[in-house]
């Protein structure tokens, strides 16, 4: 890891500590909430959140890591690179313990901005590299592979022999996969172990569970997910207004789930998730992370915030536990919010 610039010109921080679990064959333990740097990434490319400022992003991420968090995923495409270079701001800038920093590679961008997958070894190292001086780091903790091809062809076997490369020439600690199937996870393991797993996960996108969950419980590979609040529609905040005016680069405004007729079945949703984290001084989105972390092959959640209010209202989710009774009674009003 890179040293802290400047550390004698800022005092300490003091973190809140957490929980921590192995990830996976790796000798990282990670806090069950880990700060997702998609939205912060910004405007002006296919899949972003909207306008975003850099300045509340960092401050998004320092309470996080004030909040106990000690990882941070990104991606290179999060803003066709901004995300890793305001990750790299925000490390700068504190004082406290390095939290490990998680990114992913194959989805490369023109000089237009068109993103497309590339899984050639020449392509993912030169991505490497392109990350590596984005973060201003030596090493990266955790490398994936976004996305698996989309021919789901041989790129995948090439893609995850570089990274079992990058990983031997010291570029990378460990590697995991995106987005992956269990036949896909099957092939790369041919070549090596899979230190972990990022897939979609809430309780109004389960898919997950019946096949992909019990092979990383049985193979010793980590799930990490992300959208656990389901891109924000589980957190209280969304309502039908706001659902309504999310500008049109925000890729949730594309999203069947944020329109009717899906949306007010979710909205019900919502409301049961806020009387349950009522009980316990929570939010809504509190408990929609703390259900999917009830799953034990779900090592951590990775959840997203764009300023240090939104980070206060939801990275301490790891510790909410959540009775039997409650875990039904929501996965109840979230069988009723998927009913198609």
């Amino acid at each position: 890891m890179m040293a802290h610039a400047n550390l004698a010109l800022v005092p300490p921080v003091e973190r809140i500590r957490m929980e921590t679990r192995t990830l996976g064959n790796s000798d990282i333990k990670i806090t069950p909430v880990g700060f997702g740097a998609w939205a912060i990434g910004g405007s002006g490319w296919e899949f972003a959140w909207g306008p975003q400022d850099d300045a509340d992003s960092i401050a998004a991420i320092h309470r996080a890591l004030e909040l106990g968090v000690n990882w941070i995923d990104t991606a290179a495409v999060y803003g066709l690179g901004h995300s890793e270079e305001i990750v790299a701001r925000a490390l700068k800038e504190w004082s406290g313990p390095r939290p490990y920093v998680f990114t992913k590679c194959v989805l490369a961008w023109d000089e237009e901005g068109k993103i497309n997958q590339v899984f050639s070894a020449a392509s993912i190292r030169r991505e490497c590299e392109a990350s590596l001086r984005r973060l201003q780091a030596e090493t990266i903790d955790l490398y994936q592979i976004h996305w698996p091809p989309a021919d789901n062809g041989p790129g995948l076997e090439e893609a995850w022999q570089t990274l079992v490369a990058l990983q031997k020439g010291g570029k990378v600690r460990w590697i995991g996969v995106s987005n992956f199937n269990v036949e896909q996870m099957k092939r790369a393991e041919k070549i090596a172990p899979i230190t972990s797993l990022q897939p979609p996960y809430s309780m109004i996108r389960r898919s997950i569970e019946k096949e992909i969950l019990p092979h990383s419980e049985q193979r010793g590979i980590s799930v990490i997910v992300y959208a656990p609040m389901a891109s924000g529609l589980l957190t209280g905040a969304i309502t039908r207004e706001r659902a309504a005016a999310l500008p049109a680069d925000d890729f949730r405004s594309r999203n069947p789930e944020f329109r009717e007729p899906r949306l007010s079945k979710n909205l019900a949703l919502v409301e049961r998730l806020r009387q349950v984290g009522a009980r316990h001084g929570r939010m809504p989105g509190e408990v929609a992370i703390a259900w999917t972390l009830r799953h034990p092959v779900v090592t951590g959640a990775i959840v997203g915030a764009r300023n240090a209010k939104q980070a206060e209202g939801v990275m301490r989710a790891g510790d909410l536990k959540l009775t039997e009774e409650e875990i039904a009674e929501i996965e109840g009003a979230a069988a009723l919010a998927t009913a198609r």
